[in-house]
């Protein structure tokens, strides 16, 4: 069995932890159906983190990649996206619709920061348009193995 899983940040292909990515693409580019704001994070053990914030019709609608990943896989990225941990992200699910083809709909699990994890973080940029390789440019993961 596989999970539908929307990336838009540092497991995007070409980005730094796409190594940890072990899902199959779907191909074309998705976005998010509803605006969301997209901050870029410095962090104490962690810089230029891209944060999707969980605030339906602010932002943009922030464009990203869509994979089949197997349901084996779910456990391994919410450890490193440390769903579920206060200052982790929440896996939700939401509604991407393909650049090319809006009409084109899909759901699918994407993780997000909460809105009050905001007032929490030392330097935060954007919102922003999308997670470009400029703005993933300086980013590093304290601990971090390939």
């Amino acid at each position: 069995m596989s999970t539908l899983v929307f990336v838009y940040g540092t497991l995007k292909q070409g980005f730094p932890n796409f190594h940890r990515n072990p899902g199959r693409r779907i191909g074309g580019v998705y976005r998010t159906r509803q605006r969301l704001p997209l901050y870029v994070a410095g962090l104490p053990d962690e810089a230029c983190a891209p944060w999707l914030v969980h605030q339906p019709g602010q932002g943009f609608q922030v464009p990203g990649e869509l994979y089949e990943m197997p349901d084996e896989a779910m456990p391994g990225l919410d450890a490193f996206e440390e769903a579920g941990l206060p200052w982790g992200y929440e896996r939700l699910r939401i509604e991407v619709e393909a650049v090319d083809d809006p009409s084109e709909v899909v759901t699918a699990w994407a993780y997000l920061k909460r809105p009050q994890q905001l007032s929490a973080c030392p330097t935060l940029q954007g919102p922003f348009e999308a997670y470009t390789p400029a703005l993933a440019a300086g980013y590093w993961l304290q601990g971090a193995t390939p």
